[in-house]
């Protein structure tokens, strides 16, 4: 982790994507406030004119269709989420390599059959399929026994000696089967690190508040929150973690927009390998580089290229 520095910059640092966005709501509300100022002038000074009462009625009608909601500030609040690692442990050339791989619950039906993969070092790779295709349990496959995933039946999977994964499961609740609040829980993470005394309380309160818990929302039951606070928490986890491989199955469940828009930019900036299951095609289309298609047992299109680059090639719009 080395010291406090994990998380640069003042608070403001932070949360430059809600600065951002407020001071574009702003500029808007400025503009549209001096249209109307000007509107009003030329009512004021024109209204009693033979000659533009006419044009004076039109900018009085213009006024009315300007909605005073366009003046409200922006509430819109988004976390800050970046998912960084120590530069030592970037991986380099190949990241997995995979030689037959296959699995199925039930053996006599194969999910996966006789696939066989390398990812590179800085791959996003994006995971798409229909429902029940089989997409979840090629994760599980790539994350391992070892945190709480699967072991190939048949085949071998190998990582790079320096990988070291990050998980987001779509089902969450064994990460939240204990009754403690969200300091307690994060903070287990934070002391993973090594962080005693002051600098691991500095951390625990930063690390809440830019998941956007703040007073006494960071005494809450972990068994009480929302799922969309479950994914900041477990996007949290994460960062403490500084892993230099992501595995995200649908990590966009339950999140609003906000948390949405800081996950896409924090896995866009992201310089490690990652590999996430996905329905949302504007996300995917943001940020995969790679594509695996899983069409069935036997049968995964491997595309390198966009999301969108894919689509063409396979004659869809």
């Amino acid at each position: 982790y080395g010291r406090i520095q994990v998380w640069p910059g003042t608070w403001d640092d932070y949360i430059e994507a809600s600065t951002q966005a407020r001071e574009r709501q702003a500029a808007a509300n400025q503009k549209a406030k001096e249209r109307v100022q000007e509107l009003q002038e030329f009512v004021r000074r024109f209204s009693a004119n033979k000659s533009k009462a006419r044009q004076a009625t039109s900018r009085a009608k213009l006024i009315e269709k300007i909605k005073i909601d366009e003046f409200k500030p922006s509430s819109r609040q988004y976390p800050w989420i970046r998912f960084e690692y120590d530069e030592k442990e970037k991986l380099h050339r190949q990241a997995v390599e995979i030689e037959n791989l296959s699995f199925g619950y039930d053996p006599a039906k194969p999910i996966i059959k006789n696939f066989s993969f390398t990812a590179d070092a800085n791959d996003r790779i994006a995971i798409i399929g229909e429902n029940g295709i089989g997409k979840t349990t090629l994760l599980k496959l790539l994350v391992g026994e070892g945190l709480h995933g699967l072991k190939p039946q048949h085949g071998t999977l190998k990582w790079a000696e320096k990988a070291k994964l990050g998980y987001y499961a779509q089902d969450h609740a064994e990460d939240f089967a204990q009754d403690e609040n969200l300091t307690d829980w994060i903070s287990g993470y934070v002391r993973e690190g090594g962080y005693e005394g002051d600098d691991a309380e500095t951390l625990i309160r930063g690390t809440l508040g830019r998941l956007l818990f703040k007073g006494d929302e960071v005494k809450k039951s972990v068994k009480v929150i929302s799922g969309g606070e479950q994914g900041r928490m477990l996007f949290g986890k994460l960062m403490l973690q500084r892993k230099n491989v992501l595995l995200l199955d649908e990590p966009t469940n339950h999140l609003d927009m906000e948390s949405i828009e800081s996950l896409n930019s924090g896995l866009a900036d992201f310089t490690g390998t990652l590999f996430f299951v996905s329905h949302d095609r504007e996300f995917v289309s943001s940020i995969a580089t790679r594509i695996l298609e899983i069409r069935g047992p036997g049968d995964i299109v491997d595309y390198r290229g966009t999301y969108e680059e894919y689509l063409a090639s396979q004659g869809i719009e």
